[in-house]
């Protein structure tokens, strides 16, 4: 087969021998597998079979992991029921109480609150600090990790993962990136040195807005401990939310390529609007693109209440990248719990929108999005 992107992801159905020669992998929606004697209890554990209870393993979640690591050029992958699950596990398998991480400080505000009330509950320090211009002076001598975003959310900043991986390497540091918004399709952080990259499959994975899912890919040795975590943590996907997020991965590609064409289209249109104060779009991400999210500041020239009020047939979410587009408001959903000051001072401000834009004709996404805005005009 083909090693093109467009080719791997269609083709992400493992092949199993079953003895019934299906096209797509059957849901296996199981919570347990039988065995025929007590001999062959002994047969998992000692690695001959490969099932013993969904918890544990399920070829749906298996085929999952191994199709995202497959698409990050990575080795291995393992799925969970969520982003932040995913991003627990795999910070638990590098970090433990006495341990420090580096993390971005414009993080999405469930990872923040992750990082910086719960993790602390385990002992592990998180210092939140500015890629662009203190990572390596906030390097102890405890640092195990350096934690971002490729595309970061809001605000949509390009990570530089090529000097994040130097400056980790040069401390003996592992590195984890949560490539969510960029997806492979338009970076793949592994491939740059990135020793564990994480999705919230729920997002551009999956794309149906359907499923809540996540997923870890990444060097062998460090998923193998995830996965224990997984397994003790209760963290595991269902199989049926599994199947379906394989079934999306399929037509990862195409959908990507609309989105990303729309948002760049999107983001031009709004640069000039007499209600918009500034246009965040990033730059330079990818020969195929810069993502597919949109995001805008309207606090002096709009009013925020009367442009959400406007919509017409966008959706107002607390989330992104379904097919639809849809819009958030960070400052009261992803990132309310960040604290004032730090909300002020990464620019999440009352008038921030984060528009996910999605798949639908783009001079339709244009209008719509111009009317709010026309109407919302100080």
């Amino acid at each position: 087969m083909g090693q093109g992107f467009d080719t791997k992801s269609v083709h992400v159905t493992m092949k199993r021998n079953e003895g019934v020669p299906t096209k797509v992998t059957p849901i296996h929606q199981t919570s347990a597998f039988t065995f025929d004697n007590l001999e062959d209890i002994e047969n998992f554990f000692n690695g001959e079979r490969e099932y013993l209870y969904s918890r544990v393993g399920n070829p749906n979640t298996d085929e999952l992991g191994q199709a995202v690591a497959n698409l990050e050029a990575a080795p291995v992958g393992i799925a969970t029921s969520s982003g932040l699950s995913a991003i627990m596990v795999g910070i638990l398998s590098v970090a433990q109480a006495g341990d420090h991480i580096v993390a971005s400080e414009d993080l999405y505000g469930g990872t923040y609150e992750l990082l910086a009330n719960e993790l602390t509950a385990f002992g592990i320090e998180v210092s939140f600090v500015s890629f662009e211009n203190d990572l390596e002076t906030a390097i102890r001598e405890n640092t195990v990790l350096v934690y971002t975003e490729s595309i970061t959310n809001p605000l949509l900043r390009v990570e530089n993962l090529k000097n994040i991986v130097e400056i980790a390497n040069k401390h003996n540091i592992r590195t984890m990136v949560d490539n969510t918004f960029a997806t492979p399709y338009l970076v793949q952080p592994y491939s740059l040195g990135v020793n564990l990259v994480v999705h919230s499959a729920t997002k551009y994975l999956g794309g149906h807005s359907d499923i809540t899912a996540g997923v870890l890919a990444g060097e062998e040795e460090l998923i193998a401990k995830a996965k224990t975590k997984t397994v003790n943590l209760g963290s595991n996907l269902s199989p049926f939310e599994a199947w379906l997020t394989v079934r999306g991965i399929k037509t990862l590609s195409v959908r990507m390529e609309r989105h990303v064409n729309n948002a760049a289209r999107l983001a031009d249109a709004l640069a000039e609007h007499p209600a918009v104060d500034k246009v965040y779009y990033p730059t330079n991400v990818s020969e195929k693109g810069n993502g597919a999210i949109v995001t805008i500041d309207i606090t002096n020239k709009g009013d925020i209440a009367t442009f959400f009020e406007s919509l017409d047939w966008i959706k107002i979410v607390a989330t992104l990248a379904g097919v639809e587009t849809t819009v958030s408001y960070p400052i009261a959903t992803s990132h309310r719990s960040l604290p004032e000051s730090s909300q002020q001072a990464l620019g999440i401000t009352k008038g921030l929108v984060r528009i996910s834009v999605g798949i639908e004709d783009a001079d339709d996404i244009i209008s719509t999005m111009k009317q709010a805005l026309d109407q919302s005009k100080k």
